[in-house]
């Protein structure tokens, strides 16, 4: 007989609360992660609900679709690789995470979705918040005729003294 898992979720505050104020959540209630989908115009499929209630079990954090697909292993949740990344790169489109770009073949999703920058630490390959008050943009280049700038990201990238 395999052995039962009892989830609770303590925190009755919604998701859909501003990222500043949800990072000292450490869960959130399954009704919350449906709600959040289906507001913005995703199918509360039952890994789409799996993946978020993970994304958000844990606060503001760095993930990357391999860390996430460990995590929903370890769960006993059922998706492939292919099917973490399709979930998280539909989670940024509509606003729900960040995508953070640190080496052309590293991408971390951020469950900060507001505005702020990032210390990605060599090595060991952390990211770590800034806050957006912390870092001045100097000029920005004016861009071309029916184009905006949709958001400005500074990464950057530490290392350990005496290396």
């Amino acid at each position: 007989m395999t052995p039962s898992r009892t989830m609770m979720f303590t925190t009755p505050e919604p998701l859909l609360v501003p990222s500043a104020q949800r990072t000292a959540l450490t869960g959130c209630p399954w009704h919350d992660v449906k709600e959040m989908l289906r507001e913005v115009g995703l199918r509360p499929t039952r890994q789409r609900m799996a993946l978020g209630w993970i994304l958000c079990a844990k606060g503001d954090r760095h993930v990357t679709a391999e860390m996430l697909y460990e995590e929903a292993t370890k769960a006993k949740v059922p998706v492939s690789l292919a099917t973490v990344y399709n979930a998280l790169h539909q989670f940024t489109e509509v606003g729900l995470l960040r995508q953070v770009a640190v080496d052309g073949s590293k991408t971390y999703f951020d469950t900060n979705s507001t505005q702020h920058h990032h210390f990605f630490v060599e090595g060991e390959n952390a990211l770590l918040d800034i806050p957006d008050t912390d870092v001045i943009v100097g000029k920005t280049p004016i861009p071309p005729e029916g184009y905006e700038i949709a958001r400005i990201d500074v990464v950057v990238r530490l290392r350990r003294k005496g290396r």
